[in-house]
């Protein structure tokens, strides 16, 4: 019996070595694939939680309010299918009821999952020090006075949240600036199902600073405006996050993207459609699994807890298209990442996936400047690709081919024929 079994491991790890091998006996090349962070089923886990539909991709905004049908018809309308918190008088089920999806920190009925408290990161710090039970602006946070007790925070808040739900929590600069390592590591790590973090590329009139978004570097340095108001910064944040969580790959991971200002500082403008299109894709590109949207704005021409539903018709509209492409996406998104298939240059973010016979290749500037970028995908062959939804093709040649990159905000989508090749095993 000892025998038999290495035999058969033994012939296992040659095939895996040579290749797979088709039915004409000759060794087929194949790609490697690695599932979305948390695996299949993930979501499924939990008590009625979000949906295991390929076609759900989570799209949300965060902490809105819910009091009527309409509302919730309104936010559907602009491809808003998630809430991520609500006001405290909002009606959770009414979203269910329209089909989304809500995830709150006052349990009710029709909740998906249980927010923690906001950025405990940054207000409560890292520390296992006693909660006062206050909150920012109250009173003292920790006690003594001065002292850290983040990690207190969200261990009591758990408390609240009903048995088997999925639990989300957002942090910010302490998390992706302020800590180390094992500080981002524990508070993604240790109390919530699915996280993200808030960095306002676009807005936030700090993150440029040596002490904030130039803490990448291993000389902290200012950013130039040009490094900082970057949509691949946002999938910077992304990667980051994924970076901290372990086992790595454990849990999803979402993106956060401002809509309009979540500052007061009326030098800086608010995003553009194009802009807003850009970070969502960068953050698509980095391995998010779903996207939340800051939905409020505290300066500019148009004020509002509701920018969406409140703010230009028109740019709204522009944001319901990127939302539509994204779920009619869904399937592609939430399908297989492959590996080392791809190679383009430095100023090109590219992720591939693998769906019903194609390769999509996911790309955007990682740089402002206009660039002619080359890409080499292997198990493919020559002729013409799609450039989804920008009614245009590009010619391939044995794998190669070339595209024009405008600016920091340029976005590409390749839909692409596999060819000769099979998913790794």
């Amino acid at each position: 019996m000892r025998r038999s079994w290495v035999w058969a491991l033994s012939l296992i790890a040659g095939l895996l070595i040579s290749g797979c091998t088709g039915s004409s006996g000759q060794n087929t090349p194949h790609f490697a694939t690695t599932h979305n962070d948390g695996g299949t089923a993930y979501y499924g886990q939990f008590e009625d939680s979000l949906p295991e539909d390929p076609n759900y991709f989570p799209v949300a905004v965060w902490h809105e309010s819910v009091m009527d049908a309409q509302a919730v018809a309104t936010d559907r309308s602009f491809g808003i299918n998630t809430y991520v918190e609500l006001t405290p008088d909002s009606v959770p089920q009414l979203a269910r009821d329209a089909g989304s999806y809500v995830l709150s920190s006052t349990p009710k009925p029709g909740i998906n999952g249980f927010v923690l408290p906001d950025e405990v990161d940054m207000w409560g710090k890292s520390g296992e020090g006693i909660w006062t039970g206050a909150w920012p602006g109250e009173a003292p946070i920790c006690e003594p006075e001065g002292s850290r007790c983040g990690y207190t925070v969200l261990e009591e808040s758990l408390h609240k949240a009903p048995a088997g739900t999925m639990v989300y929590a957002n942090f910010g600069k302490g998390v992706t600036f302020w800590g180390d390592r094992e500080i981002g590591t524990h508070f993604t790590s240790e109390y919530a199902d699915v996280v993200s973090a808030d960095n306002y590329w676009f807005t936030d009139p700090n993150i440029c600073d040596k002490t904030e978004g130039g803490t990448r570097f291993d000389q902290p340095r200012d950013l130039t405006e040009t490094e900082c108001r970057l949509a691949a910064n946002y999938g910077h944040t992304v990667e980051q996050i994924r970076g901290y969580i372990e086992p790595a790959g454990s849990k999803p991971v979402w993106g956060f993207v401002e809509l309009g200002r979540p500052f007061s500082d009326e030098t800086l403008p608010t995003p553009t459609p194009e802009q807003i299109r850009a970070a969502v894709w960068q953050s698509l590109i980095a391995g998010a699994r779903g996207i939340v949207y800051f939905n409020h704005s505290f300066s500019g021409d148009c004020a509002s807890q509701h920018v969406l539903r409140d703010c230009a018709p028109e740019r709204s509209a522009a944001i319901a298209a990127t939302n539509e492409q994204i779920q009619r996406l869904a399937p592609v998104l939430n399908s297989v990442t492959v590996s080392e298939v791809l190679t383009t240059a430095d100023g090109v973010n590219g992720l591939v996936k693998a769906h019903d016979g194609h390769f999509y290749v996911l790309a955007g500037s990682a740089q402002a400047a206009p660039q002619s970028a080359a890409f080499s995908l292997q198990c493919t062959g020559s002729g013409e690709i799609e450039v989804l939804d920008e009614n245009r093709m590009l010619s391939m040649n044995e794998g190669q081919f070339t595209d024009e990159f405008s600016d920091g905000n340029a976005i590409h989508l390749y839909k692409v024929p596999i060819s000769n090749c099979d998913p790794g095993h």
